[in-house]
């Protein structure tokens, strides 16, 4: 099969979502003066590394437009034990509920922006604003610069942040995820 995304693909669901898969879920955390936000956009990567640099996309709802209107946002990492309490912050609520509230998620202070976070997640990225962008169809792209990161203690192993202790989630297209259960190590050639 071959389709041009402008003349669609003819499919009862778009093939997109699925093949640029597995993709890391960034829980992006919002502050505004309407009140806290908690999201899940699996439209989300890092971008640089020095200084390190991430990004996450979507349609104009409240963490694009708190993080634009705050200049702060912060990213946290899904393990597979939250995974339905991801799930359920992903429902369309109206602005100025607190996502954080209604699906149970703990919340903690971030350190260098004024921010909430997950205070249960593996790992958290603080992150300012640096520029907002405004792609094809409507949809914008937030891209940060981390000022600070928060590493579950219990994640730690030799001094290496340890992904099989907490399981990242990762999303496949559809309704469909997947989760790290198994890795493995591959040097570079010299």
């Amino acid at each position: 099969m071959f389709y041009r995304p402008k003349d669609g693909h003819g499919l009862p669901h778009s093939p997109f979502h699925a093949v640029v898969s597995p993709r890391p879920i960034g829980w992006i955390s919002t502050r505004s003066v309407f009140g806290d936000n908690l999201a899940p956009y699996s439209f989300f990567n890092a971008v640089g590394y020095n200084p390190p640099q991430v990004m996450f996309a979507g349609d104009l709802r409240d963490s694009i437009r708190n993080a634009q209107e705050s200049g702060a946002f912060a990213v946290n990492v899904v393990e597979e034990a939250a995974l339905q309490a991801m799930n359920a912050t992903s429902a369309r609520l109206p602005r100025g509920t607190d996502e954080f509230l209604a699906a149970g998620v703990p919340k903690a202070e971030c350190d260098t922006i004024d921010c909430p976070r997950v205070a249960t997640a593996p790992a958290t990225l603080e992150c300012r604003v640096m520029q907002v962008v405004e792609l094809l169809g409507g949809d914008r792209m937030v891209i940060g610069e981390v000022t600070g990161v928060h590493l579950r203690d219990d994640c730690l192993v030799e001094g290496r942040f340890d992904v099989t202790r907490y399981r990242p989630a990762a999303r496949l297209g559809y309704q469909d995820y997947t989760f790290v259960r198994e890795v493995v190590a591959l040097k570079r050639p010299g």
